[in-house]
């Protein structure tokens, strides 16, 4: 770039500069009455400036106009996925798109339309929303946080206004609108439940109660589950390997690391499409906030991310965030439940909601003072509404709309004791763990969660049979609703009745590293275990998954090996090791070579000659990378011997306590499942016209503006930290779509200057829109293992070569 040309772009983002921060109009009221109930006003702007990728800084004069200039940029990338949850939060889904038809499942476990609405419309009409913007803080939402929604509201709305949408997505589309803060709101206490009333939505919009010629069917055939299939379907509800979300993350201390200073890597697993996507941005109000990282969408402030001096990702906790309380009935009327003996009736809640080419629906809904009656927890727990028995949800996270305050008290936070006192003094951590380093060398792991207070005193004394085999299994409590004396109290330093204090969260300071993958918090650091907290958090001296496994192996000797620097961690998120391909590839590959004339029988009874698999598994480099040859073999015949072969069959050394990072191990070659697992995955790949030694990246892609991108990475039972769960189609190559895994991605540190140290990577890109240039130009990075070096300080801002400034404001 000519050196002329340079100047006049700095000068031209100087002069932007200053209308930012001297000559932008003042904030709103701080009465928001009207914004809460209609679209925002108030003659909000703020400056954004785009570097690489589509990054926008945004800089404002206060929170109001902040959150103006996020609503703005994120509704510029991401129009029609917000626009699409707004239309789930107002319970509008039927109307727009049918009653049938499916949501995408990021603000709930709805499986369709009409449960989805009948729950939000129900949230709505409630005044749930509402009532927590109305409560104090530090109970509820602060002002800045307030002030921030309203704001965003207002630049989701302003850019609307002024802008076409070009998306074929929802170009055009009626249900494409306004917004209010109320809407905003909204969105947070949608994922505040997720893991609670979230999961439950079908149940708790399903539930009826026994009619009068009804009852007897219902007395005849509706069963409460059997407390063994009980605790099973709740392990594989609660189970980490089966989400949709999870992450890695680790914190090294200054002792481990090139200059004594920490260093973070975050690599969080969430879908790569729908409303659950992160988006990138810098916020920055002059003199008060100074801030880079991931939102999740519709979010105003920062979810993960850095400051000059603190850095912080999340991982998804172990912790349950929801119980049951098994209410015992009023043998006369099945909408009254006893308490000591004594009824109390059911709330009933009618709820209507407006049909595509259709009637309107109503349907009540039934609460206590636990919670809504719910009918099933998933497809496998069910929870019937008998003449004798119901089941209510507690869920606390229903009442706390503080998730915003806590990543705020992250963002202005200046070391790991900063990030400890905002979680003390929100208390709004939904349903994740907590991972950050600092600048002056110091390391955090904490699970402090707003989880529902179930001491294991409790759940001694009143979990009922179903509880007795749910909690043990699963950390779910099934409390006995009938007793008063089995209400979950309180901690007196929690901010709101029954939920565990700060003090009760395991928390690891200051330990060479801090890592976790989504098991328990128990080998956080393996050579300083958490102990002594309840099972409602998670497990203590229980197997670990293999990314768990694989991940300590991994940062242990990271940490030993000492001397760390941002690039040790750029090589750690993109190393792909595969644990299992250590573990059992040899193993394997011996074993395939030993059957007799190299056949195998697959599940379907054909025998399969599986005699070139065998030299492919042993050749196999065990990880992987696009140019991996066996990788995808290994996957294919590894996902099926999992899945059918018991923990207890598939290895010869059981887990020990004592090794919970080396054992189990030694694959159990004498399994018959084996041979079959290998016949099944070789006579698939053939099937498919899929070469055994294919390169990994010619079979796992996506595709991109009609372009194959490659993608690296493997799925959870293989332990990739780097995790990918893609989604198998061999007619048309392999695996073509990425359904969930890394996301955004960031390797922070310090060098002492100014600016933070840090490469960052948002792998699905900034936008949704295939019109937009940066709808895919961040994947094809990610395929590459490159990085985007991150421009925190003005000076980068400022020198960017593709700089581009944009001042978002209202026009009335």
């Amino acid at each position: 770039m000519h050196l002329r040309t340079r100047i006049g772009r700095l000068a031209l983002t100087a002069l932007a500069l200053v209308t930012a921060t001297a000559s932008l109009p003042p904030a709103a009221a701080a009465d928001d009455r009207d914004g809460r109930h209609r679209p925002s006003g108030g003659g909000l702007s703020a400056v954004i400036r785009y570097t690489e990728y589509g990054i926008p800084h945004i800089l404002a004069k206060d929170y109001a106009n902040l959150g103006f200039g996020t609503g703005w940029a994120q509704a510029a990338d991401q129009v029609c996925t917000l626009a699409d949850g707004f239309v789930t939060l107002r319970g509008e889904r039927s109307r727009y798109f049918g009653d049938d038809a499916a949501p995408d499942g990021s603000l709930s476990s709805a499986g369709r339309n009409l449960s989805s609405d009948l729950f939000f419309r129900g949230v709505r009409d409630a005044g749930t929303v509402e009532k927590l913007l109305a409560r104090p803080a530090p109970a509820g939402p602060g002002r800045e946080v307030q002030d921030l929604m309203r704001g965003w509201a207002a630049g989701y709305n302003a850019w609307l206004k002024q802008n076409r949408i070009t998306d074929p997505a929802c170009k055009g589309a009626v249900w494409v609108g306004p917004v209010t803060t109320l809407d905003v709101a909204a969105r947070g206490f949608a994922l505040a439940v997720l893991g609670g009333q979230g999961r439950g939505v079908d149940g708790i919009t399903a539930a009826q109660p026994p009619g009068a010629t009804a009852t007897r069917t219902v007395a005849r055939t509706a069963q409460s589950p059997e407390p063994a299939d009980a605790g099973r379907a709740a392990r594989e509800l609660f189970a980490s390997e089966s989400a949709d979300m999870g992450s890695n993350a680790v914190a090294f201390r200054g002792s481990t690391t090139a200059n004594g200073r920490g260093l973070l890597l975050g690599n969080p697993h969430y879908p790569w499409q729908g409303g659950r996507r992160f988006w990138q941005s810098q916020q920055t109000i002059p003199g008060e906030l100074n801030v880079s990282g991931g939102s999740l969408l519709g979010s105003a402030t920062i979810s993960i991310g850095h400051n000059s001096k603190v850095a912080w990702s999340h991982t998804v906790a172990t912790g349950v965030t929801l119980n049951l309380h098994q209410l015992t009935l009023d043998p006369a009327d099945p909408t009254a439940y006893l308490v000591d003996g004594r009824p109390e009736r059911m709330t009933p809640r009618t709820v209507t909601v407006p049909v595509r080419d259709g009637s309107p629906v109503s349907r009540t809904q039934w609460w206590t003072r636990y919670g809504p009656v719910v009918t099933s927890l998933g497809s496998t727990l069910p929870l019937p509404w008998t003449t004798s028995t119901a089941y209510a949800l507690n869920d606390p996270n229903a009442v706390n709309l503080r998730a915003s305050d806590t990543a705020l008290g992250f963002s202005k936070a200046r070391d790991t004791e900063g990030v400890l006192d905002a979680l003390r003094r929100t208390q709004g951590i939904p349903w994740v763990n907590t991972i950050a380093a600092d600048a002056d060398g110091h390391s955090l792991f904490t699970q402090s969660q707003v989880l529902p207070r179930i001491t294991d005193e409790l759940a001694q004394r009143c979990s009922t049979p179903l509880g007795r085999a749910t909690y043990p299994a699963a950390g779910l409590a099934v409390l006995d609703g009938s007793r008063g004396d089995c209400a979950l109290g309180s901690d007196p330093e929690a901010l709101q009745p029954g939920i565990f204090g700060p003090s009760a969260m395991p928390t690891l300071k200051d330990a060479p590293y801090a890592e976790n993958s989504n098991d328990s918090a128990w080998l956080a650091n393996a050579d300083q275990p958490l102990t002594g907290y309840p099972r409602v958090f998670g497990t203590v001296g229980t197997p670990r998954s293999l990314r768990t496994r694989g991940a300590v192996e991994d940062v242990t000797a990271m940490a030993r090996k000492g001397g760390l620097t941002v690039t040790d961690l750029q090589r750690q998120q993109f190393a792909n090791r595969a644990p299992a391909g250590d573990l059992a590839a040899a193993d394997a590959a011996a074993a395939c070579a030993a059957l007799p004339g190299g056949s195998a029988v697959g599940s379907d009874g054909s025998a399969v000659d599986v005699s070139q698999a065998c030299a492919v598994l042993k050749g196999w480099d065990r990880t992987v990378d696009t140019g991996s040859r066996g990788a995808l073999l290994f996957d294919r015949f590894w996902r099926r011997l999992v899945a059918t072969v018991p923990a207890a069959e598939l290895w010869k050394v059981p887990f020990s306590p004592a090794d919970p990072v080396r054992t189990p191990n030694t694959l159990n070659t004498a399994s018959p499942g084996l041979a079959r697992a290998l016949a099944d995955a070789v006579g698939e790949l053939r099937k498919a016209g899929i070469a055994l030694d294919s390169p990994l990246g010619e079979h796992q892609f996506v595709v991109r503006d009609g372009k194959h991108i490659p993608v690296h990475g493997g799925t959870e039972a293989l332990g990739i930290w780097n995790k990918i769960e893609p989604a198998w189609n061999p007619a048309d190559g392999g695996y073509t779509e990425v359904a969930h895994g890394s996301s955004y991605v960031q390797a922070v540190g310090w060098d002492g200057g100014r600016c933070p140290v840090a490469r960052t990577l948002l792998t699905y890109a900034q936008s949704s829109n295939p019109q937009s240039p940066y709808f895919s130009d961040q994947t094809g990075l990610y395929s590459a293992e490159r990085w985007v070096n991150s421009r925190f300080c003005e000076k980068d801002i400022l020198t960017s070569p593709g700089l581009r400034v944009v001042w978002a404001r209202e026009r009335r």
